[in-house]
C-alpha cells in the first residue's frame, strides 16, 4: 500500500477509519463535523429537570442575593425532581436541626415528608481538613454521589466551596473541576451562588453574579432571584442564560412568587408571570450618581468603554456620554469635539 504524503489527508483517513470513537490527539477527540453530528443524534435528547431552567447533562447556577430564598427554591427544585430520580443536595448552608426547623410546622409539629429519592449531605466538622480543601471536598462529592448511585446534583453553595469565588480566575479553575464531573459521568450539577447588594432599580444581568464573565461563562444555564420593589414579600426568577432549553423567562416574562409555609413545607408559591420592569423600583437621582460613580472608578481603573459597558450594564455609546459630560462639567473650557466611540 502507497503511504500517503499529504499530512491532512492521512490525518483524515485515519479518522474515517475509526467512525465510531474517533481519532485521539493529546486531550482531544477529533470526529468529522458530520460524524459529530450522528453519533449525537443516537443519544437521546436531555430532558428538562426543572421547567426550563435545568437540564439534564448541564452544569447550571441559581444566584441571588442574601436572604431572598435560593436555598429555599433549590430544594424545592430537589423535592420535586426527587419524586422520579434520586437528588443529592450538598447542603453547606444549614446544620440538620436549621434543616428540620425550617421543614416542621411549628404550630402542629408535623414534618414535610422528602420523597424517599432526596439525600442531603452536610460536611462533618471533625473531618474538616483546610489543607487541598477545595480539591478534597471535590473527590468527597464525587465519591458520595457514586456511592448514592445518584446523576443529580445541587450544591449550595460555591463561596463555601470555593473560598474565592469572587475571583474570577480562582472560580474558573474550581469550576473546571465540576465541568470534569459532567463530562466523566454525565452528572447534572447545580451550583448555587451569591451576588453583591444590588440596586433594586437596576434588572438583574450577568454581572451580579460573583465573579462575573469569567464564572459565568462556565455555565450552560444561569438563572437568578430578584426581589420585588413592589412589595418586600414577592420574589421573581429570570433566566440568564440558556443552552439546551428555551429562552422563556427573560426580562419580559419573569415567574413572580411569595415565599409561604404550608403543611409544614416552606416554598416558592407561584402569582404571576411579569416583567421585570414592573418589579423595580424606580430610579433616583442617588442612583445615577452612584452608578456614574462607578463608571469613573472603571475608568480610572484603566477599563475601556466597551469593558465599562459591559460592566455596568448600559450601552457604549451611554458611557461614553456619561464620561463626557463629567469631563466637561469639571473643565468648561474645554471645546474640543470628542471622538466618537468605536
Amino acid at each position: 500500500m502507497v503511504e500517503n504524503s499529504n499530512p491532512i489527508l492521512a490525518i483524515t483517513a485515519e479518522i474515517e477509519s475509526n467512525q465510531e470513537s474517533g481519532t485521539d490527539i493529546g486531550m482531544f477527540t477529533i470526529k468529522s463535523a458530520n460524524r459529530t453530528i450522528t453519533d449525537a443524534a443516537l443519544r437521546p435528547n436531555p430532558r428538562s429537570l426543572y421547567l426550563e431552567f435545568w437540564y439534564e447533562g448541564e452544569v447550571c447556577c441559581l444566584f441571588s442575593d442574601s436572604n431572598l430564598g435560593k436555598s429555599i427554591y433549590a430544594v424545592q427544585m430537589a423535592d420535586q425532581i426527587a419524586t422520579t430520580r434520586r437528588v443529592l443536595l450538598v447542603d453547606c448552608e444549614l446544620t440538620d436541626k436549621q434543616f428540620q426547623m425550617r421543614y416542621t410546622d411549628s404550630d402542629t409539629g408535623i414534618i414535610h415528608m422528602f420523597p424517599e429519592g432526596l439525600f442531603r449531605a452536610e460536611i462533618n466538622p471533625v473531618t474538616l481538613d483546610v489543607n487541598d480543601y477545595e480539591e478534597k471536598i471535590i473527590k468527597n462529592i464525587e465519591a458520595v454521589a457514586l456511592r448514592m448511585q445518584t446523576s443529580i446534583i445541587i450544591i449550595d453553595n460555591l463561596t463555601y466551596l470555593c473560598n474565592s469565588s469572587d475571583k474570577g480566575v480562582d472560580a474558573g479553575l474550581f469550576m473546571m473541576k465540576l465541568m470534569n464531573l459532567k463530562k466523566k459521568y454525565g452528572w447534572s450539577l447545580l451550583i448555587i451562588a451569591h451576588t453583591p447588594k444590588r440596586n433594586l432599580s437596576s434588572p438583574i444581568t450577568q454581572n451580579d453574579l460573583a465573579g462575573s464573565k469569567k464564572l459565568y461563562n462556565f455555565f450552560d444555564s444561569v438563572f437568578a432571584i430578584g426581589k420585588s420593589a413592589k412589595d418586600d414579600r414577592l420574589r421573581y426568577v429570570k433566566q440568564l442564560k440558556v443552552r439546551a432549553g428555551e429562552f422563556l423567562y427573560d426580562s419580559n416574562n419573569i415567574i413572580v412568587y411569595e415565599i409561604e409555609k404550608s403543611s409544614a413545607f416552606v416554598h416558592f408559591e407561584f402569582k404571576e408571570y411579569s416583567t421585570e420592569k414592573e418589579h423595580l423600583r424606580e430610579r433616583t437621582e442617588s442612583d445615577d450618581q452612584k452608578q456614574l460613580k462607578h463608571i469613573k472608578e472603571l475608568k480610572a481603573q484603566g477599563k475601556s468603554v466597551r469593558e465599562i459597558a459591559s460592566l455596568v450594564g448600559l450601552s457604549k455609546s451611554k458611557v461614553w456620554r456619561l464620561l463626557q459630560t463629567q469631563t466637561n462639567e469639571e473643565s468648561p473650557e474645554t471645546t474640543q469635539e470628542p471622538t466618537p466611540v468605536p
